[in-house]
């Protein structure tokens, strides 16, 4: 880290001028003032000082940041690559003043209690403003990534918006058939009947497939229909809080029952037989092909095949329905869009500079700063209408990915901690999805997020110890049960006792201690 002079900073200034709202209010230094960065990520594996989101930043508040990435050609991949370069960052001892990763929370709540990383809990609470009101509106999010010693370690990028996928039902096969949309779980199988012994699709052939999921576990989530639970957070198979208490959906009644049910539907040729093993190729394949009937799946990307298949396949309708009410009436949508990442930035503990380094992490957090994280430059990217920042013509319509132009200018980097804006991403997303979301938002769907806990280190040898080996067990027989190899029903009890004799127990005791100190209980 070094300073540098202002006829440094001007010349790197001198192709980008910042917005009118540079009045000198977001200036941290007197003097420019250089960090060093080391960031880890598939989209951006180094910093660029060259971004015109660094180089206006650097002009507003005076720190410009430039890359030290330790290990930054051994990498090969993102996950290999990431922990590779971050271990080899810690072996040297080179640890930049900032570092920014994707899943870099374990890290840094690992290390950082070893005095790798800096504590930001006082930092924060005495030299940023922004995220300290942030945290104050969502305690929950703070208590999420805070280390077992309580301190947080990092900033973390914060996704926004609420809904990110829907049932999408083929509404030209319902209205082919005579059919409304289903309600319920009852209604729902009647439907996937319908689409299987109809012949909706018009061609003579029963080569329907009334139910398919690009990602197996999204058949799973439909034991949510028989009130059961697949998973607590937007990770598959994730544990969940129930009555206070850290459990697993797949110990449940529910889930049993749910489960059982899938089977029964697998059987009657009611769900993909392929389901676990085509795939992500499925929804595209089956919905070109014009075979797939229903799915669950992300609002934008599922609803732009209305688009994309207009002509290939005349008629087509593919619209999201409101989570059909379940076995005892309650309608559930399992899957948010996540509250908190593991993503984000840290600082680390050899940083001379540590109040003005959070003061320029609390900078992302000012509205100037938001903005210039989600939508770019201003005059470049977007301009101000209405008071909202809006993308121009130009950059929605010139053919290029809108995520790819976004990071090419430095802007929406997962690695930078920062509170997403939901308002770039509804720019660009079809009607049809939109559509689907304000249906959804017209009920409350969702069900509390499980965010995570943080083990001191004998809960960490627990969980190590026990849980790979039962998660291997419960999806074993999750697929098995579901393709007939056995029945859930007889065999659930002999199940429960497995999941015991594998140290389940020992598993939820660690959970919850590890819980309770986090969240208060």
């Amino acid at each position: 880290m070094r300073q540098i002079t202002a006829m440094t900073a001007l010349m790197m200034g001198s192709m980008l001028t910042a917005p009118a709202f540079a009045d000198g209010h977001l200036r941290i230094v007197e003097e420019p003032l250089e960090l060093t960065i080391q960031m880890n990520h598939a989209r951006y594996p180094r910093y660029d000082s060259e971004w015109p989101v660094e180089k206006i930043a650097s002009e507003l508040t005076g720190i410009s940041l430039v890359d030290n990435t330790v290990g930054a050609n051994t990498r090969t991949s993102e996950n290999n690559g990431r922990t590779e370069a971050l271990n080899l960052m810690l072996a040297t001892g080179e640890i930049p003043d900032i570092v920014g990763s994707s899943r870099l929370k374990d890290f840094v709540n690992q290390y950082g209690p070893e005095g790798a990383f800096v504590p930001l809990n006082d930092l924060i609470a005495e030299h940023a403003p922004n995220i300290s009101a942030f945290f104050e509106e969502r305690p929950e999010l703070a208590a999420a990534i805070a280390a077992a010693d309580g301190e947080m370690y990092y900033i973390p990028y914060l996704p926004d918006g609420k809904y990110g996928r829907a049932y999408f039902v083929r509404t030209d096969w319902l209205e082919a058939l005579g059919l409304e949309a289903p309600e319920t779980v009852e209604e729902l199988e009647e439907v996937l009947i319908a689409f299987r012994d109809g012949d909706p699709n018009g061609n003579g052939i029963a080569d329907e497939i009334p139910f398919f999921a690009r990602q197996w576990p999204e058949l799973v989530r439909l034991v949510t229909l028989w009130d059961g639970r697949s998973t607590g957070s937007d990770t598959y198979h994730d544990f969940m809080v129930q009555d206070g208490e850290v459990v697993h959906p797949y110990a449940g009644e529910g889930y049993r029952d749910g489960i059982a049910n899938l089977a029964r539907w697998y059987e009657m040729g009611l769900i993909d037989p392929e389901v676990f093993t085509r795939g992500s190729s499925s929804r595209e394949y089956l919905l070109s092909e014009n075979l797939g009937g229903m799915t669950h799946d992300w609002f934008a990307s599922t609803a732009g095949y209305n688009d994309s298949l207009a002509e290939r396949v005349p008629g087509f309708e593919f619209k999201a329905m409101l989570p059909p009410a379940s076995v005892s009436g309650v309608r559930m949508e399992e899957h948010r869009r996540i509250l908190v990442k593991p993503d984000g930035w840290a600082i680390g503990a050899t940083n001379e500079h540590p109040v003005e380094t959070i003061k320029y992490f609390d900078f992302w957090f000012t509205e100037e700063g938001r903005r210039l994280a989600n939508f770019g430059v201003e005059g470049e990217q977007y301009t101000m209408v209405d008071g909202k920042p809006t993308f121009t013509e130009e950059f929605l319509t010139n053919g290029k990915p809108v995520n790819n132009q976004l990071y090419e200018v430095g802007s929406q980097l997962q690695a930078r901690g920062y509170f997403q804006d939901y308002g770039y991403e509804e720019q660009w997303t079809n009607p049809i999805a939109l559509e689907g979301i304000a249906l959804y938002e017209t009920m409350d769907l969702l069900v509390p997020d499980f965010l995570g806990v943080s083990f001191n280190a004998e809960e960490q040898r627990v969980y190590d110890r026990n849980w790979p080996s039962i998660r291997d067990y419960m999806l074993e027989r999750q697929q098995g049960w579901i393709l007939g190899n056995g029945d859930v029903t007889e065999d659930w009890d002999d199940y429960v006792a497995t999941l015991e004799s594998m140290g389940y127990q020992d598993v939820l005791d660690a959970m919850n201690s590890a819980y309770e100190r986090q969240y208060g209980g």
